[in-house]
């Protein structure tokens, strides 16, 4: 009986420690395809004013999701239990077409200083194992460029985008955060440029808010603790 007792808390336990693994698991795999779609950021040594993206499919069937979803595909390339059915042939058709141009320059942008940067898509050889550049001309150099990607969360949101940037910088875009600033030039960021004193002055608010109450509770306390006394040397002191 002590036996039988015992053997439901392990069972409870042992599921529950597998489920912590599989919850932890996800965020490596949140792909609802399989391996997940990747970005490049990459400035150019010869143009400061240009930022380059390559964009690349985690496998052949987004690109033939992606191609129904633009209209280039026929409807019943995906079937209703979801499973797709892929053909050679669906990259070429996609990365050929002005859809798919405009697709790219509407869900991935550039930005420098808050003004958007003129993006251009490339022609690209073999989609689905190379993927596709785009190029952002800027107004002037960049320093850091802001960079929000937004590919295929449309289709599904449990969609991620690895991204990497210069030396070997890591950002996974997602529908919680689909914007990331990249530091690609000499110019300095924002707080470093004007010698922290953003960071300073954040620095002070915080301090303000924090101490100033508790010296607003010592100023009241000290003010009573005054009343007080002067009440006791009141009652003390013989009437004349």
């Amino acid at each position: 009986m002590p036996a039988t007792a015992r053997w439901p808390r392990r069972v409870v336990i042992s599921a529950a420690f597998t489920l912590t693994l599989l919850a932890l698991a996800v965020p490596a795999d949140a792909h609802p395809y399989g391996y997940p779609q990747t970005v490049t950021v990459a400035a150019d040594a010869a143009r400061p004013d240009v930022v380059h993206l390559t964009w690349k499919p985690g496998g052949v069937d987004e690109l033939t999701v992606l191609g129904v979803h633009l209209g280039l595909l026929p409807q019943d390339r995906v079937l209703l239990d979801g499973a797709v059915d892929t053909r050679d042939k669906d990259a070429t058709i996609l990365a050929g077409s002005k859809p798919f141009a405009d697709y790219l320059l509407k869900q991935m942008t550039v930005s420098n200083a808050g003004r958007a940067c003129a993006g251009t898509v490339k022609k690209a050889g073999d989609l689905a194992a190379s993927g596709v550049d785009v190029d952002y001309t800027c107004w002037g150099a960049v320093g850091i460029a802001r960079v929000e990607v937004r590919m295929l969360t449309d289709l599904d949101p449990a969609y991620r985008t690895v991204a990497t940037g210069p030396k070997g910088k890591r950002q996974v875009y997602g529908t919680d955060e689909y914007s990331h600033d990249w530091l690609l030039g000499d110019v300095p960021p924002p707080a470093a440029a004007t010698g922290g004193t953003g960071h300073a002055q954040s620095t002070t608010r915080r301090l303000v808010m924090s101490v100033g109450p508790l010296l607003l509770v010592g100023a009241v306390g000290s003010l009573l603790r005054r009343q007080l006394r002067r009440r006791r040397v009141t009652r003390v002191r013989p009437s004349s």
